[in-house]
């Protein structure tokens, strides 16, 4: 029922011994982590085994103190879907070693208490993304979809206009949707190639989804078994609407850079080295667009000042949480796509729920 945006095509044989005890070594280390960001480090690190079911994707044996996951699990799954069955394994080690309950059966009331007060996920079915087709389109996203229709229109006043309008049809409706008092559901996404570094474009790209798209972003670590080798890749929080429209605008704003960067290159006289400084420009000045936009529409009593139950879900989910910042010299290329990024309309239709193939970074 869990989908990500970035697969391992491998099937699960038995990996090299090297491979394996590189990667038993990994949960160990990964144990120790999430004892100290959710458990205040109550936990003690237990033996770490593969099995080779296919039906169970982890348990606690609290005989042995061992934690068992699926190699199925760790070869084929995404790495937050086997972070998620550990910390699901080891909430259960918590009831057992730490609260020790009696009389209740392995996913009790004080299981379920312990999963929601540190953000585990109780099923253990994965973080929570949703299938395509498990709910209808949203219907403020379908109206935001025919506006970002109209904003492909030749007439540049027009396409501002439709532009503007989807705007603030979102900021109303997110306005409106963090004031009600009934509970929402919040899902993430992942993009990214874990065993690549990401550039400054995507970098920027993903500051303004979360500046201007009303979903959270955080890079985190990932591992990848068949490589003995760490990543990471970028995970976004948000409702289900929300996510198909910052993808969109994910890919779209990489496709225009490009595309931008294409038709200016010869003009500017500008040299392979100039890319991603003018494309990083592009996106900074359509960043720059969107808050101007947003201040204007603030002048119409529309003041967005967050959501407090996505923030919650995301701090939730990352309860310790370090910012870095990174800069890049304003040249000559980042301040000419800096120009150019100020008339950029955002247009085309969005999908009708997710499409993975699109969706890696690159």
């Amino acid at each position: 029922m869990t989908q990500s945006t970035f697969r391992f095509s491998e099937r699960a044989e038995t990996m090299g011994a090297e491979l394996e005890a590189a990667l038993l070594r990994e949960l160990a280390e990964l144990h120790d982590n999430e004892s100290w960001s959710r458990f205040r480090s109550k936990l003690r690190r237990p033996m770490f085994a593969l099995s080779s079911s296919t039906a169970t994707l982890g348990r606690w044996i609290r005989a042995t103190r061992t934690i068992e996951l699926s190699r199925s699990l760790v070869l084929e799954r995404p790495w937050p879907e086997v972070v998620a069955v550990l910390q699901h394994e080891m909430a259960h080690q918590f009831v057992d070693e730490v609260l020790r309950p009696r009389d209740e059966t392995a996913h009790g009331e004080t299981f379920r208490k312990v999963c929601e007060s540190f953000g585990i996920d109780g099923t253990a079915a994965g973080p929570p993304v949703a299938a395509p087709g498990d709910a209808p389109l949203d219907r403020v996203l379908e109206r935001v979809r025919k506006l970002l229709a109209l904003a492909g229109s030749a007439n540049q006043h027009e396409a501002e206009a439709a532009m503007r309008r989807a705007h603030e049809l979102m900021l109303r409706h997110e306005i409106d949707a963090a004031a009600t008092a009934g509970t929402r559901d919040f899902e993430v996404r992942h993009v990214g190639d874990p065993l690549r570094r990401t550039n400054a474009v995507e970098s920027a790209i993903l500051v303004l989804l979360d500046d201007c798209f009303f979903v959270r972003v955080i890079r985190i670590p990932v591992y990848v078994p068949r490589a003995g080798r760490r990543g990471a890749v970028h995970e976004l929080s948000g409702t289900r609407a929300n996510l198909d429209l910052a993808l969109h605008v994910h890919d779209f704003l990489l496709g225009t850079a490009e595309r931008l960067w294409i038709s200016q290159r010869a003009e500017l006289g500008a040299s392979g080295r100039d890319r991603l400084e003018f494309q990083s420009g592009v996106i900074r000045g359509f960043h720059d667009k969107l808050i101007a936009e947003r201040a204007a529409i603030a002048g119409k009593g529309l003041v967005w000042v967050g959501d407090g139950a996505l923030e919650e879900f995301f701090r939730r989910r990352h309860p310790r949480i370090s910012r870095r910042s990174r800069t890049m010299r304003a040249s000559d290329a980042h301040a000419a796509g800096h120009e150019v990024g100020k008339r950029v309309i955002l247009h085309r239709p969005v999908a009708d729920g997710p499409s993975a193939a699109r969706r890696l970074l690159r």
